[in-house]
């Protein structure tokens, strides 16, 4: 995982330093596919048309700082378009981005098509 966005950023070196307390995730995460791949200020173009939505991303239990989504996670009937990122996002009311990343390639879609990552392919570590 490319980065934690500022909002974040400050919540948990809030919650660390004992500045104030953490504010929680709400709900489960969710991962978003961009086409334009977002920075720590601002969310990616997310990825409209076809059957796509926002999946449930879980993941495993760290270990030495590193964690990875732990089961295959496929977006199913996808519109025809190249996705260069992913962001992360919380299932508050208003959702709150937490991460967001390049992929590593690009990946292009034909209508209908599914984009799949493995387990273990989508990796967030702290250091």
């Amino acid at each position: 995982m490319a980065g934690i966005v500022q909002v974040e950023e400050g919540n948990l070196l809030n919650g660390w330093l004992g500045i104030a307390a953490y504010t929680a995730v709400t709900g489960a995460m969710k991962l978003a596919l961009a086409t334009v791949t977002g920075t720590s200020t601002t969310a990616g173009t997310e990825v409209s048309g076809g059957s796509y939505g926002r999946l449930t991303i879980v993941f495993s239990t760290p270990s030495a700082g590193t964690t990875s989504n732990n089961a295959l996670i496929s977006f199913t009937n996808m519109p025809a378009v190249t996705t260069t990122g992913i962001d992360i996002y919380d299932s508050a009311g208003t959702p709150i981005r937490r991460a967001f990343a390049a992929l590593t390639t690009s990946k292009t879609t034909a209508l209908g098509d599914t984009l799949s990552f493995a387990s273990t392919a989508i990796a967030a570590s702290l250091s």
